[in-house]
């Protein structure tokens, strides 16, 4: 028996019920017939010629289908003569190591084994020129040195800032691609000078370097991909603050304004830069966005695998678990932190025994007198939010909600032995 088990065995945990949350869901049957329509038809793979090396730039997100959406794109770079290869454009990712970046589209499923080409992992850069005074542009040095370059990323909004050019593929240009130095500069101004910094440098990149063209891609609010978009190098400026502001409409987001306790269980590289969607739950690590549901109390039970230990994002919120905590390696994440110039996010939170002490301890320090009152919602992660659990006394909210559908009966959450739910 320990002091947790004294102050925490007494805390009551709500029974809970599953919910489906309806979101608006545009979706594509076959993203990859729809790129390769889009590449047959259009004029972008007219820019490739035989014997021309492309390097491929993947981030570190967990996008839906990349991986078959980014083999289909290397089969018709290779149909039209090219030799293409693999980059990692992830900045600081992967503990700013090329190792390490490389390792992550490996979990991800990018092994050179599956799309059949070399991945070629580099924390070396070419300075480009100047964006504006203090911005140099910088870019891959494997990516500067093939003949062309073709840009794969997700468009959505950031955690941190806003404006037109938020995540997406300006930002891969401008701090993807720029690897380590480029993701640096575009940060030392910090997040207030972003939203400023990323087009900016991205232009200047695009002047100066072998970019082709870009697939951007848009997620519906079930992690789904309802569209593909090839654009021509010199469109991508223009084009992508539209692709910015649908993707904002798409969004998921939580169907309830106030909550005494949010259970999230997992965070990881893979489902944001911050471990999580930070608007999708109203916790920010900068002043620079605001927005999201009130939250008194967010507890993180664990981090994905395909992290990598990097526990970005644990700073943000209030309790954790040993398990999380035994995961979290700080060279794979303290040099996000270092890079992005915000330590915030990286701060290890109150690290409980386990599930049910993290639970317990979200409720107790709540201000409710009546811990039985607190309403508690549990995610699997923010790129999961189709369905949800609710406590029992959310169910009147949840009827009277038309975009909410109750699932199941309401039941007690089941712990193993060592206090993890099953």
């Amino acid at each position: 028996m320990t002091i947790f088990n004294t102050l925490l065995d007494s805390v009551p945990i709500p029974r809970m019920l599953r919910v489906r949350q309806r979101f608006e869901r545009p979706v594509l049957k076959d993203p990859v017939a729809e790129l390769i329509k889009q590449l047959e038809y259009g004029s972008c793979l007219g820019k490739v010629k035989k014997g021309m090396s492309i390097a491929v730039a993947v981030g570190s997100r967990g996008i839906s289908k990349q991986p078959a959406i980014v083999k289909a794109l290397i089969t018709q770079l290779k149909s039209a003569g090219a030799e293409p290869f693999i980059v990692p454009a992830m900045g600081s990712h992967g503990g700013a190591v090329a190792e390490g970046q490389k390792s992550m589209l490996e979990g991800m499923g990018f092994s050179e084994e599956y799309l059949g080409v070399p991945i070629r992992a580099t924390m070396e850069t070419i300075h480009l020129g100047d964006a504006g005074p203090d911005l140099p542009a910088y870019i891959d040095r494997y990516a500067h040195e093939a003949d062309g370059i073709v840009i794969v990323n997700r468009v959505k909004p950031h955690v941190a800032f806003r404006g037109p050019y938020e995540s997406g593929l300006a930002k891969m240009i401008t701090i993807g691609l720029g690897k380590q130095r480029g993701a640096e500069v575009c940060h030392d101004l910090g997040f207030g000078k972003m939203a400023e910094h990323i087009p900016a440098i991205a232009a200047k990149t695009l002047e100066q370097s072998n970019i082709l063209f870009a697939v951007g891609l848009l997620e519906n609010a079930y992690h789904e991909t309802c569209r593909v978009e090839v654009i021509p190098a010199d469109e991508i400026l223009e084009r992508e603050p539209a692709l910015q502001e649908e993707a904002k409409r798409l969004a998921p987001r939580l169907a309830f304004d106030e909550l005494e306790v949010l259970i999230m269980d997992e965070i990881g590289k893979d489902i944001s830069g911050t471990g999580f969607d930070t608007n999708v739950v109203g916790r920010y690590h900068t002043p620079y966005v605001s927005g999201g549901p009130a939250i008194a109390r967010i507890a993180v039970l664990d981090i994905t695998d395909v992290s990598h230990g990097n526990g970005n994002g644990l700073g943000i919120v209030d309790f954790t678990t040993m398990r999380a905590f035994n995961k979290f390696r700080f060279d794979q994440t303290y040099p996000n932190s270092l890079t992005s110039t915000v330590p915030a996010s990286v701060k290890i939170p109150m690290v409980l025994e386990n599930d049910r002490q993290a639970i317990q301890a979200a409720i107790r320090t709540c201000n409710l007198i009546r811990k039985e009152e607190a309403r508690v919602v549990r995610i699997k992660n923010t790129i999961a939010m189709d369905e949800i659990e609710i406590s029992e006394n959310l169910i009147s909210s949840a009827r009277k909600n038309p975009l909410l559908e109750i699932a199941c009966e309401p039941y007690e959450l089941s712990f193993n032995k060592e206090g993890n739910l099953f």
